[in-house]
């Protein structure tokens, strides 16, 4: 009973919090749906680049990005963001978003360059005496160094390990003036509560835009793109149309050999040249984590290298313990910060749903005569049986439904109708769970056992199937969900959480239902009603204990126990080595065949 109690509260539990986010919240008690299903509101953007040069195809993959990074962080799922024709972009949000969240898609991006103050790898918020009095490791990040010369780093191999330590705190006076945007001066006690209060495992604090970019003239406290640090930054140094180029590609040691380290190369106009020479300079000669200065793109630190040379010639190297793909990524972001870019609003309208409530309608109904074949042939099947199937798959929807609604609340998930496909497809998968257990009862009472013992049997058996099974189409939900794209990834989803929902209900509910029933007489007698009756099944014998054997054909009195020539010379039904159905036929096989040899030999004679 202790499952099924389980089972219970976790129903009503999940209830309970949709009903209360109903009540005092904006939960519904259907789930949200896609924009397939629904419609939205759809913005057509046109990067334009203030001074004329052209915007390409790595511009607006990387504008992309970071509209979809926006997106996310503001919690709407299932927006569609993509290029049109490769100058233009087209954003697709769901519903009816907020003007918020309209603000982020319509807002362009910046990168400048700030100066280090202090950085913290714990996530969290930190209280302001700890931020105050604890020492700080080494930061992580690359290094900055003159081309064509290299320098080894570590770009972000500490950053994720969390140091428990954060930066030591020199002593600040309010009413000191800071001298140049690397001063302790800036740390003041009211930065420091910001930067204390600051939660970088919030998503709302990685969503970037406008809102976070801050007053270029003063300090700041933001996070790193990924979350696992926080900084405090001194006021905007270098804007990131100084940059005149960005590239990733292998190093090259002063002899010409080249390496298998990936560095971003980076290259800065005149003025941007004197700039990046005057902070290198000063950098240099702080300690850690000073010496380093920010990359900040939507106002989030993409990386913050740390200066070992002077750079007088605007020619520099950022080298690390970077792949390719993290080397390109970041040359690509500065070349995007090369770009005083901004945002024009083609247009923005309301679109209706690319498929519609008929389409919705129509999936459900499908859904429907699924479950409603699966429930006539448990009962064609199983007879009684089948009412245990049916049971099960009732409580799988159930905890489905309600789970969806939850996720549809509390994540901002939206049904799509791929989503609803998912679905479909795991009313077979559930109910092939099911079939492989009813099975394997059916299989032990034709090997003799009572129900109670076949019903224990069988579920030892099954289960291993059962895993297996579910494990397989886990790992294919996962895979999907990861490889592909769109809408398959909403119906990968919802197979993987039915696939998990389907383990839940067979152990929850079905196994303990069946050793219920399994001590009911209706059942444990056989009733030809029950799907359980051995002589429908085709058992020879059934066991009835006290060394006695029930007759499986109707009308057979009791008789003691024999020798059974189906199994080991001198085993009697219920006892002996368990045989498989392969080996029990395989020794009908052998008995028929030496009976009828005895016979001929008798004739013989």
């Amino acid at each position: 009973m202790r499952p099924l109690v389980t089972l219970a509260v976790l129903v009503f539990g999940l209830l309970g919090i949709l009903l209360a986010g109903v009540r005092w919240s904006d939960a519904t008690l259907v789930p949200q749906l896609a924009l397939d299903l629904e419609g939205g509101t759809e913005i057509i953007l046109e990067p334009v680049s203030e001074d004329g040069d052209r915007v390409n195809e790595d511009t607006i993959a990387q504008a992309i990005d970071i509209i979809r990074q926006r997106v996310d962080a503001s919690g709407v799922a299932e927006a569609e963001i993509t290029s049109q024709g490769g100058t233009n972009i087209v954003v697709a949000l769901p519903g009816r978003p907020d003007e918020a969240t309209l603000d982020l898609v319509r807002e362009s991006a910046q990168m400048v360059f700030r100066p280090v103050l202090f950085v913290s790898y714990s996530p969290g918020p930190v209280p302001v005496e700890d931020v105050e009095e604890d020492a700080a490791p080494d930061a992580p990040g690359s290094e900055v160094s003159e081309a064509p010369e290299a320098t080894d780093g570590a770009e972000e191999t500490e950053a994720d390990e969390p140091a428990e330590d954060a930066a030591e705190e020199p002593a600040t006076d309010d009413a000191a003036t800071p001298v140049n945007p690397s001063d302790p001066a800036w740390l003041t006690d009211e930065l420091l509560e910001e930067f204390a209060a600051l939660d970088c495992t919030d998503p709302a604090n990685l969503r970037g835009g406008a809102a976070m970019v801050g007053d270029p003239d003063a300090a700041i406290t933001t996070c790193d793109a990924n979350g696992s640090a926080k900084y405090a930054l001194g006021p905007l140094e270098i804007r990131g149309e100084r940059i005149a180029s960005a590239s990733s590609g292998l190093n090259t040691t002063p002899s010409g050999a080249i390496t298998n380290e990936w560095i971003v190369t980076i290259s800065f106009d005149a003025e941007g040249t004197r700039l990046f020479r005057d902070v290198t300079t000063r950098l240099l000669e702080l300690p850690e984590p000073q010496n380093q200065f920010a990359m900040v793109l939507d106002g989030l630190v993409v990386s913050a290298p740390t200066v070992r040379d002077i750079i007088p010639n605007g020619e520099a190297i950022i080298s690390g313990t970077f792949t390719r793909d993290s080397a390109g990524t970041l040359a690509r972001q500065l070349n995007f910060g090369a770009l005083p870019l901004t945002f024009d609003v083609l247009s923005e309208q309301q679109i209706s749903a690319t498929l519609g409530s008929e389409q919705l309608q129509r999936g459900l109904l499908a859904g429907l005569i699924g479950l409603l074949l699966v429930g006539l042939y448990s009962l064609a099947q199983y007879r009684a049986l089948g009412l245990v199937t049916i049971a099960s798959l009732a409580a799988a929807g159930t905890l489905a439904y309600l789970t969806i609604a939850v996720l549809s609340w509390v994540q901002g998930y939206r049904l799509s109708l791929p989503g609803v496909a998912g679905l479909i497809v795991a009313i077979g998968i559930t109910a092939d769970s099911f079939i492989v257990y009813f099975e394997r009862i059916r299989d032990e009472l034709r090997d003799g056992r009572t129900l109670v013992a076949a019903v224990e049997e069988g579920w030892h058996r099954a289960r291993r199937t059962i895993l297996a099974s579910d494990a397989v189409s886990f790992l294919a939900a996962v895979v999907l969900y990861f490889l592909a794209v769109g809408g398959v990834r909403g119906f990968a989803f919802t197979l993987g959480l039915t696939t998990v929902i389907d383990l839940f209900i067979v152990f929850m509910f079905t196994h303990p239902v069946m050793l219920l029933i399994a001590r009911r007489r209706f059942f444990a007698d056989g009733h030809p009603l029950s799907g359980l009756d051995p002589s429908l099944l085709g058992a020879r014998a059934r066991y009835a204990g006290r060394g006695r054997v029930v007759g499986a054909q109707e009308g057979e009195e009791d008789r003691p126990a024999v020798p059974v020539a189906a199994g080991p010379v001198g085993a009697t039904v219920g006892s002996g080595p368990r045989m498989t159905i392969a080996e029990r036929r395989a020794a009908e096989r052998r008995a028929a065949a030496e009976a009828d040899q005895t016979t001929t030999e008798g004739e013989d004679v």
